[in-house]
């Protein structure tokens, strides 16, 4: 459990920093939404793409790791909106709530398996970011249209949107460059990977401004069943599955670090874009964070992660 809460404990130290700059203001203006953007098209782009460029990803099992993570998302998605009805939640809190219950804060998780695992942890979390971004954004999109929230916003913009998210572009940029035997020639991989290293650290502080506790007051039932299905269900759901396909060691650690991560900050975005409940997304996305320092280190102690 020590060894487990001294490589998570300082990147939750970074996300208090943020929540206390965000508290004083500092350094006040747009400086954090300016920031936010570097990080979100730039900064993590190059990470993804410096680790997935030069790693070894046939060492990685993509398929196992796929059907394991893709399958707790859509068996997750599936049983949220089975309960609709059952939940009593009007359409824009449930949208939230199933945001809340699906997506996922890539930050943490790519710090986290870095801090655990070293190289071989940034490449599976690289990996499974690849395979969980596409999946995440296509279930939350359609969980909008499918409740009628989606207001202004069309199926196209949507759709382009998606098409897009330097996320998705920067995994297959890495994935091609990597497949090719193109690499990162030159300076540019050294150039890539030092852009890369920034993305961590400010991320995560970023993470922490974007935090709202005056939010926790308004979360109330969906807050909580948001929480307990992604921080309690969906892990338990990962363990079983890679049981199931055979996924151990440190992919079957890391798997199970993505599915017990907080919801991403910028699921708060997409709730006030298609016509979601942003108030209770604030509040899902606070809470999660702050009941993720405790329950994160526990789970992985608890299913045996080193």
């Amino acid at each position: 459990m020590s060894d487990i809460a001294n490589a998570l404990g300082p990147l939750f130290l970074l996300i208090l920093l943020g929540a206390l700059l965000g508290w004083a203001r500092f350094p006040g203006g747009d400086f954090w939404p300016r920031l936010e953007r570097v990080i979100y098209y730039l900064l993590f782009p190059a990470m993804l793409v410096a680790t997935l460029a030069t790693a070894d990803i046939a060492s990685v099992p993509v398929a196992r790791l796929g059907v394991t993570l893709l399958g707790a998302m859509i068996v997750m998605a599936l049983a949220l909106w089975r309960m609709r009805r059952w939940l009593a939640l009007p359409p824009a809190p449930f949208t939230s709530t199933f945001q809340g219950a699906v997506r996922f804060n890539t930050y943490v998780g790519v710090a986290g398996a870095a801090a655990l695992y070293g190289a071989e942890g940034a490449t599976v979390a690289a990996v499974a970011v690849a395979l969980m971004v596409p999946c995440a954004n296509l279930l939350c999109v359609a969980a909008f249209i499918a409740s009628g929230t989606l207001g202004r916003a069309s199926l196209g913009r949507s759709a382009l949107a998606l098409a897009r998210n330097p996320l998705i572009l920067a995994c297959a940029a890495g994935i091609a460059l990597n497949l090719t035997g193109l690499g990162l020639p030159g300076w540019s991989r050294e150039a890539t990977s030092l852009l890369g290293a920034a993305a961590l650290p400010l991320g995560l502080v970023a993470v922490g401004v974007a935090l709202r506790p005056q939010a926790l007051w308004q979360g109330g039932r969906a807050f909580w069943l948001s929480s307990l299905l992604k921080l309690v269900a969906m892990p338990l759901l990962v363990v079983v599955l890679a049981r199931l396909c055979g996924l151990a060691g440190v992919e079957r650690d890391v798997a199970l670090l993505f599915a017990a991560l907080p919801t991403a900050t910028s699921a708060y975005i997409l709730a006030r874009q298609l016509g979601g409940d942003a108030e209770l997304m604030a509040a899902i996305i606070t809470g999660q964070t702050l009941l993720a320092m405790a329950s994160l280190p526990l789970l992985l102690k608890l299913v045996g992660a080193s």
